[in-house]
């Protein structure tokens, strides 16, 4: 029996560098026969990382391999960058080296060896513009984090007071809810004056409020209120700056030339950036993501700040899936397939697509019906997934070939999985040996 020969691994970067970052310092390793010291240590100041760069350019390397500690590596790629120096930013996670082999000189050594061969994939990194973009949105949503807390000792200092203003208002940063707080914090302790201050879309009567807010008014407690209103306002201010400085660094990516129609208005909720987000998406985009179910205007945002426009580092749709961490898993050992379930992966496209699947629930589009029918096969957790990747692989094919989505109604969904059904019906009979007669009506 002929036995198949290992293919024999060739060096494929010569000029192949590698790089062990460190919070304090760096080591760097190169071909043995490029420097008398193959591996050097250098410092993580500025004037470190020249030196950095100056060296590896002496020693006639070209293309360097750094690991994605945290974000120590982000000063080192951009020296090297604009040094000219060709860097392969790679994840830990897949340059792990043999067990009771680990020390910051093995380390840079065998990303080194690694890179020589071809055996690193590069992680995605967008263009620079994006990255601008994708750091104020990051920043954005940091500051969305922390007015929520602002809001839940609001509520927390109103409850301690038992004030129970959550109880007829559902939402205590709403016009009615702002007021009101703003009155106790100026002083007003009458409830029925501050009953007043209902809007008239709120379902509580005044009477219903006025109850609500007998308390026991402790002067820790509306201390504890004050900053935290205080507070509020402070970081309401912030957002409104971060939703100006995503607006300005959009401005430059809109196309003036695009030619797609306008479709369905779509809000992204009180959450949402104070400019005409849809659009701006649009012109930079060429096409409307938010026509897609389920895509509101915060999730098309997110999903372009975070990858731009050009995803051409995929090859296909499934390489995009795959590294959004929805595709199903490929677990097989001895012929069996062990496991299907998806990898976990800390993807901030991929959560905020597992959101805009989850609210498929009710929709009544084809993807809502799509939702519908995996939940009641496989659970909620399992169609949430599935689905997702669903709006992975046509957000993939409306950026990649620049056509505009086509809604699918539920009934059209339904029909042509009535016809999938009814033509697998008929070959499985068929295999078997039968006819599929039609039930005479």
């Amino acid at each position: 029996m002929a036995m198949r020969v290992s293919k024999v691994l060739n060096i494929q970067y010569p000029n192949a560098a590698g790089i062990d970052i460190g919070s304090r310092s760096h080591f760097v390793a190169v071909p043995a026969d490029r420097a008398t010291e193959s591996v050097r240590e250098f410092g993580c100041y500025t004037e470190d990382l020249n030196a950095l760069a100056l060296w590896l350019l002496d020693c006639g390397i070209t293309i360097a391999a750094l690991e994605s500690t945290g974000v120590y590596w982000i000063p080192v790629f951009e020296v090297l960058e604009a040094h000219g120096i060709q860097v392969m930013l790679v994840n830990a996670r897949s340059v792990k080296n043999v067990s009771g082999r680990k020390s910051d000189v093995l380390d840079c050594q065998w990303l080194q060896q690694l890179m020589s061969f071809g055996l690193l994939s590069s992680a995605f990194r967008p263009p620079a513009d994006v990255c601008a973009l994708r750091a104020v949105s990051r920043q954005r949503d940091t500051l969305l984090q922390d007015q929520a807390r602002c809001v839940q000792r609001m509520q927390k200092a109103l409850t301690q007071m038992n004030l129970q203003l959550t109880n007829v208002i559902t939402d205590i940063t709403g016009q009615t809810g702002l007021n009101i707080i703003r009155a106790i914090v100026a002083g007003e302790r009458n409830p029925i004056e501050l009953a007043k201050h209902r809007n008239y879309r709120i379902k509580a009567s005044e009477v219903e409020i006025a109850k609500s807010l007998e308390g026991t008014w402790k002067a820790e407690h509306l201390f504890c209120l004050s900053q935290a209103l205080s507070l509020y306002d402070t970081y309401r201010a912030l957002i409104a700056e971060a939703d100006a400085k995503l607006e300005t660094l959009i401005a430059p990516l809109r196309r003036q030339d695009v030619q797609t129609a306008k479709g369905k208005t779509k809000r992204g909720g009180k959450n949402a950036p104070g400019f005409d987000v849809q659009e701006a998406l649009r012109e930079w985009a060429g096409v409307d993501l938010t026509q897609i179910g389920g895509i509101d205007v915060c999730t098309a945002l997110k999903v372009l700040v975070e990858l731009g426009t050009d995803l051409s580092k995929f090859k296909t749709a499934k390489h995009f899936c795959s590294w959004l961490g929805l595709c199903p898993g490929t677990r097989i050992s001895g012929g069996k397939r062990l496991s299907g379930a998806s990898k976990r992966i800390p993807n901030r496209v991929a959560r905020a697509l597992k959101l805009a699947a989850q609210g498929l629930h009710r929709s009544q589009c084809g993807l809502g019906a799509y939702y519908r029918k995996t939940a009641a096969r496989l659970g909620k957790g399992k169609a949430i997934t599935a689905t997702a990747h669903k709006l992975a692989r046509l957000i993939y094919a409306m950026l990649t070939k620049g056509t505009e989505y086509v809604q699918q109604s539920q009934a059209e969904y339904e029909a042509k999985f009535h016809d999938r059904t009814l033509k697998y019906l008929q070959l499985k009979a068929k295999t078997l040996g039968f006819d599929l007669v039609p039930q005479a009506v």
